[in-house]
């Protein structure tokens, strides 16, 4: 059962849709609240089968996603929004300290994560900056076109090639993004890691952005076996190339 608190935004206040799973109840109430206060909508559950099903049903903004949940824990549910491609920015919350779970988080398709114990302070402001690169994506050119008669469509997230259309996660057009606004110089593993994983800094053990680049170029190279858009600068990174 989904508990819902809807405030009123107010001049300089903030609007969206929230849903918060957390099965501690109270530290799931403090989180509505704060949320509330600064004028979002939220709806709360308590575990992941009930989270899901309320994603699946409802048209929310951003999801604040305990891992550690009953019934199905934080990365399942993910995991399977993702398959589902379902885009829905999602902030994470995790009480352990081990950098592994972090990485599994984001590995699975978050989009920033918080450690608890944390402030209501810094759960808004992490929030808050998940809506404004929202509605940065959403003002931005949309459409992107490629060699071999293939356009990238950002705020659908969505590649058209002739009759196909194939979809690309939230994750994927980020990483997209990024590398067509820095095509004038190298794109490094640590700058994806820190700007688009948002970790603290890039010096994570994880293959995550190996893996990530390979399936988008899957989906945008003409031939994905000899990539000419996302081009490998040995030793260094990435460059965005489509001239």
């Amino acid at each position: 059962m989904i508990m819902s608190e809807f405030g009123s935004a107010t001049a300089g206040m903030q609007t969206g849709r929230v849903l918060v799973v957390e099965d501690e109840e109270s530290l799931a109430l403090g989180i509505r609240d704060a949320l509330r206060h600064e004028g979002y909508s939220v709806d709360v559950v308590h575990d992941g089968i009930d989270g899901l099903e309320a994603i699946r049903q409802g048209q929310h903004d951003l999801i604040v996603l305990d891992i550690m949940l009953p019934g199905m824990n934080g990365l399942d549910v993910l995991r399977t929004l993702r398959k589902e491609n379902r885009d829905v920015r999602t902030l994470i919350l995790t009480a352990r300290a081990e950098e592994s779970e972090v990485v599994q988080g984001l590995d699975a398709g978050a989009d920033d994560y918080m450690k608890k114990p944390f402030s209501p302070r810094e759960l808004v402001a992490r929030v808050s900056a998940q809506f404004r690169r929202r509605e940065m994506d959403s003002t931005s050119s949309a459409k992107v076109d490629l060699p071999g008669g293939t356009t990238v469509d950002l705020d659908r997230l969505e590649v058209f090639r002739g009759d196909e259309v194939t979809a690309l996660t939230p994750r994927e057009g980020d990483i997209l993004r990024y590398l067509i606004e820095h095509r004038d110089r190298v794109v490094t593993r640590d700058d994806l890691l820190v700007d688009v994983w948002h970790y603290s800094n890039g010096k994570v053990e994880t293959r995550t952005v190996d893996i990530h680049i390979v399936g988008l170029r899957r989906k945008i190279e003409p031939d994905p076996s000899t990539p000419q858009l996302i081009q490998t600068v040995r030793g260094r990174g990435y460059r965005w190339y489509d001239n």
